[in-house]
């Protein structure tokens, strides 16, 4: 097929379809195409454009990959491409596609981490994602996770959930009686105990409004319906 002819059938395909958004451009990639295609029509597409001939100032680009899986090397290589008009800057590239290290992130975030420990004076522990600690935390001792924290066990020292900003998470303990809590951004350094408390009742914590409240686990359903399971842990 002659270069022309190939021109015809991709415009024809619409590998490449170009938006005006308030903040720039934004450009739709085909995900079913070769890869090879795909660059030819971007640079097509990107010299035929009237609107980018007669800009004058920087304009911002996202480009939106959609189900196609590129390396780095290839989202280098649409970069340049189409930083090779100098007033366009490519600020982002999206895909629906998370990489084997999203991935792997994610799982880490999201798993239950189970330990059996004693958390002594001067002891930071600290997950990623969930923490079921079965054992105590003494005065002096710390946990941190970025979920939840679940302790089968006294909590007298300090525990920080939610650490990178989940205002949704919470803390429970078998005896809930901690020298400070945290959840997310929010810090109760006068921890109360729940007037309603039974000697055998586990307690939780959970950001209520701009505050920490303490209150019956049995509540912990309805405040949270889609808390994670213990099971998950390791």
């Amino acid at each position: 097929m002659s270069n022309r002819g190939e021109q015809l059938e991709m415009k024809k395909r619409q590998l490449v379809t170009i938006k005006g958004t308030k903040n720039g451009l934004s450009l739709h990639l085909n995900d079913i195409c070769s890869y090879e295609e795909l660059l030819r029509d971007i640079q097509l597409k990107l010299n035929e454009s009237s609107t980018l001939h007669n800009e004058k100032r920087d304009i911002k680009v996202t480009v939106e990959l959609g189900n196609r899986y590129v390396t780095e090397e290839q989202k280098e290589e649409i970069k340049q491409l189409i930083e090779e008009k100098q007033n366009l800057t490519v600020q982002l590239i999206n895909s629906n596609l998370v990489t084997k290290k999203e991935a792997e992130n994610w799982l880490e975030k999201t798993e239950v981490k189970s330990i059996t420990s004693i958390v002594r004076s001067g002891q930071i522990l600290q997950v990623p994602g969930d923490l079921l600690l079965i054992g105590d935390v003494n005065p002096g001792g710390k946990v941190i996770a970025g979920g939840n924290i679940y302790i089968m066990g006294q909590l007298k020292g300090i525990a920080h959930a939610g650490y990178d900003g989940d205002d949704r998470a919470v803390v429970a303990a078998s005896i809930m009686k901690p020298t400070q809590l945290r959840i997310s951004k929010y810090i109760d350094r006068d921890v109360k105990e729940n007037p309603s408390k039974t000697s055998s009742q586990m307690e939780c914590a959970y950001v209520k409004g701009e505050a920490i409240k303490i209150d019956r686990l049995q509540v912990l359903p309805h405040l949270r319906p889609n808390i994670a399971n213990l099971g998950g842990g390791n």
